[in-house]
């Protein structure tokens, strides 16, 4: 921890809405920036080391030009059978995704890293993990799927099922340590990181 009497600069190294609201639910100043990296997997990356090197390259790319802040990076990937399910992008992707995935179990990697800028050695300047959360997918017919997709449209959420919003119909059953890790943001963990960091709560 870095002890400081004034409260660090802190950025949320993302254009996501839903990241923007959870980390609001922390009462925090913070920022939002979106940060300028490459997010397709590299050949041979298991899912969780996928999600793990672009949380921390998002937090490091903003850090880079934010001397002194905090900056938090978040990503995932949702994964069946241990394989990647991005973001579906239009209709007819997002429900070949919901047809693969219903009566089935798929494994969301929500990753976070913490970037302390304060700490000159880049080597020792991230807090990173990442959480797992086990979602059972309804087996709902087609015509269910479609109408959910028309109505909410979740082409930039992989797996195409927002638990925030709707999508929370075709889900079965949610485990995880963490409950707001499905949305994008382990808020848990994120509180720990961040007490570690020096970031006071509730004014102490």
């Amino acid at each position: 921890m870095i002890p400081s009497s004034v409260p660090p600069r802190l950025i949320l190294a993302s254009g996501s809405a839903y990241r923007r609201e959870l980390l609001s639910r922390l009462q925090l100043p913070f920022e939002a920036i979106s940060p300028d990296i490459d997010e397709t997997p590299q050949a041979g990356e298991a899912p969780q080391e996928t999600a793990l090197r672009l949380a921390r390259a998002k937090a490091a790319a903003v850090a880079s030009k934010a001397p002194g802040a905090l900056v938090i990076g978040s990503d995932q990937v949702a994964t069946l059978d241990g394989l990647q399910i991005g973001k579906p992008g239009n209709h007819a992707r997002a429900l070949e995704q919901l047809q693969l995935m219903r009566g089935r179990r798929v494994v969301f990697h929500t990753a976070l890293c913490l970037w302390d800028s304060r700490v000159a050695d880049p080597a020792h300047a991230a807090q990173v993990d990442n959480i797992q959360v086990f979602v059972d997918f309804r087996d709902l017919p087609d015509a269910e799927l479609d109408a959910y997709l028309r109505i909410e449209q979740p082409y930039d959420c992989a797996g195409s099922a927002k638990n925030e919003g709707l999508g929370i119909a075709l889900l079965d059953n949610i485990a995880s340590t963490d409950p707001t890790a499905l949305t994008g943001l382990p808020l848990i963990s994120l509180t720990g990181m961040l007490r570690r960091a020096g970031v006071a709560f509730f004014g102490t």
